[in-house]
């Protein structure tokens, strides 16, 4: 593969996107105002959970299931260049029911999971606070679904900035970034240091992808940002064994001992401040399902933005202007889609797939796109 990529936003999906790329032989710089890794890619807590997010969509469901089986050889491809661990864990995800209601949801979600073959276990009381000591008295039984886990995302997005750069990849910070295209097609990018030719240029803004200047209109994702509060505790490591869902929250152990807390849903623009109604109703359902967690001490709080669409859907693949790409709008699963999307976008760009792409296209508002086989640029 050869030609200039122009990658436009510097998250976890920018950055797998160029990663991908770049092993295939193309030439990739990627721009961001921030620095690498951050915004919502930085704010997440790396849950690797399609069956636990319980996806009615079933397009998002198999990009997600997907992007699972893909995760464990696109951590090692990424360790290989980089040199770092992500501390990637898949040892499955904990529900806890704390009512009969609860648990037959629990029951519903798990004669769901049987209908598609996946692999999880129904635990009562005993069985969960064996598993589980920390969770609370009231317990009344649990959900394991095997496969899923997390990964570590702050630190996956050193790694991925790390093994770019080792793979060639120019990561540049601009203070403004405007798109430039004819009528027909993309022509690079202006930044505040000037002009960068590109064949092609994928817009991986996240949430700030509808604010991205120049494109016209019709190339526009309807993207809007989602506000999403956590926080984060020090806990004795290894007292969360694996990611735990509660009503209301979910808490994810780190390797160093923080145990994150998480996460509110907001429409609040690109507001991000950390509230006390937030972090109050966080602490409020987490000690609910767990009061041993009194005590811990609470270290860190933050806020992100995830880049949200009307039907849930992101927004991948081709645009009207030919060469020009989105890698948008993932909402809670960026992270996990991550090494979907990037192949997925690679692949298109060497002109070849891209019908599992059709789901998440622009097409779907109605917007005419350009016939498939133009997006060849690399």
């Amino acid at each position: 593969m050869d030609g200039d990529v122009v990658v436009v936003g510097a998250g976890l999906i920018g950055l797998a996107i160029a990663f991908e790329l770049a092993g295939r032989g193309a030439a990739v710089r990627v721009f961001d105002r921030g620095e690498p890794g951050r915004a919502a890619s930085w704010a997440g807590a790396g849950m690797l959970a399609p069956y636990t997010e319980d996806v009615a969509d079933e397009a998002l469901l198999a990009m997600g299931v997907s992007a699972l089986g893909q995760y464990p050889a696109f951590v090692e491809r990424v360790r290989s260049a980089s040199g770092l661990d992500p501390h990637l864990h898949l040892d499955g995800i904990v529900h806890a029911a704390y009512d009969g209601a609860q648990l037959e949801s629990l029951k519903r979600l798990a004669r769901r999971l049987r209908e598609r073959g996946v692999t999880f276990d129904l635990l009562d009381r005993s069985s969960l606070v064996s598993s589980e000591p920390w969770l609370g008295t009231d317990v009344v039984g649990g959900l394991c679904i095997h496969g899923e886990g997390y990964v570590d995302n702050r630190r996956l997005g050193r790694m991925l900035a790390a093994a770019c750069i080792a793979r060639g990849v120019t990561i540049a910070h601009a203070s403004s970034v405007a798109i430039e295209c004819d009528e027909r097609r993309v022509l690079g990018i202006r930044t505040n240091v000037g002009f960068t030719a590109a064949q092609a240029v994928v817009n991986a803004c996240g949430a700030w992808a509808a604010q991205l200047v120049g494109p016209p209109p019709s190339c526009v994702p309807p993207v809007e940002p989602i506000k999403g509060q956590m926080l984060a505790l020090s806990a004795p490591v290894s007292l969360v064994r694996r990611p735990t869902w509660l009503p209301g929250a979910y808490l994810v152990p780190r390797d160093d001992g923080r145990l994150l807390v998480g996460a509110t849903v907001e429409r609040a623009g690109f507001d991000v401040s950390v509230t006390a109604e937030g972090v109050h109703g966080l602490l409020h359902n987490a000690l609910a399902g767990a009061p041993s967690l009194a005590g811990f001490a609470v270290t860190e709080s933050w806020a992100g933005l995830r880049p949200g669409t009307p039907d849930g859907r992101p927004f991948l693949g081709v645009t009207p202007i030919d060469g020009l790409l989105l890698a948008t709008g993932h909402h809670r699963n960026g992270i996990l889609l991550a090494p979907a999307t990037a192949r997925s976008i690679a692949d298109l760009l060497e002109g070849k797939g891209g019908d599992e792409l059709e789901p998440f296209g622009l097409a779907r508002l109605g917007t005419k796109l350009p016939d498939s086989r133009r997006t060849t640029a690399v």
